[in-house]
């Protein structure tokens, strides 16, 4: 048998009229990034934070260009695939750093592995695709197809 104290009112608990106020903000931003299309940091299967690098997508007359934005991944930890019209990029971010409980207040960039799928627009030849990667930035040069480039056509005057 056990005893406990009664408590006419419940139990004491200070009242903080916000507590729920940055849960709310969170969702709503995920919200909105999911509604414009911008890729976020997010909660995975295991509370481990996944993310994903966000991209431009470009052409010229006669490539296909990606620029993906992947600050503090070293180039051997990337990995860039092409299957039929999707182009994959594979990567790593690690911390090198040694966890101290006095050395951080507080962590914000996202580190472990992302994943990054995109589906192209248009036909490309797979076997001439150049990528460099300076500053952070992973630029993809796909060229086009040649069904694909736009063919000059000369108009005879008459």
């Amino acid at each position: 048998m056990r005893i406990e104290r009664w408590r006419p009112f419940g139990s004491v608990e200070r009242w903080e009229p916000f507590r729920g106020l940055n849960d709310i903000q969170s969702e709503v931003n995920r919200l909105f990034d999911g509604v414009l299309g911008r890729p976020s940091a997010v909660e995975g299967t295991r509370g481990a934070r996944v993310w994903m690098p966000v991209v431009d997508v470009y052409e010229t007359t006669d490539d296909l260009v990606l620029s993906f934005e992947i600050p503090g991944v070293r180039e051997d930890n990337i990995s860039l695939s092409i299957t039929g019209d999707l182009l994959t990029v594979k990567g790593e971010r690690t911390f090198d750093r040694e966890l101290n409980d006095e050395s951080y207040r507080y962590i914000e960039r996202v580190y472990g592995k992302f994943e990054r799928t995109v589906q192209l627009p248009m036909p490309v030849q797979a076997d001439k695709v150049k990528a460099t990667y300076r500053d952070g930035v992973l630029e993809v040069r796909l060229p086009k197809a040649e069904e694909v480039k736009p063919k000059a056509i000369k108009i005879d005057i008459l």
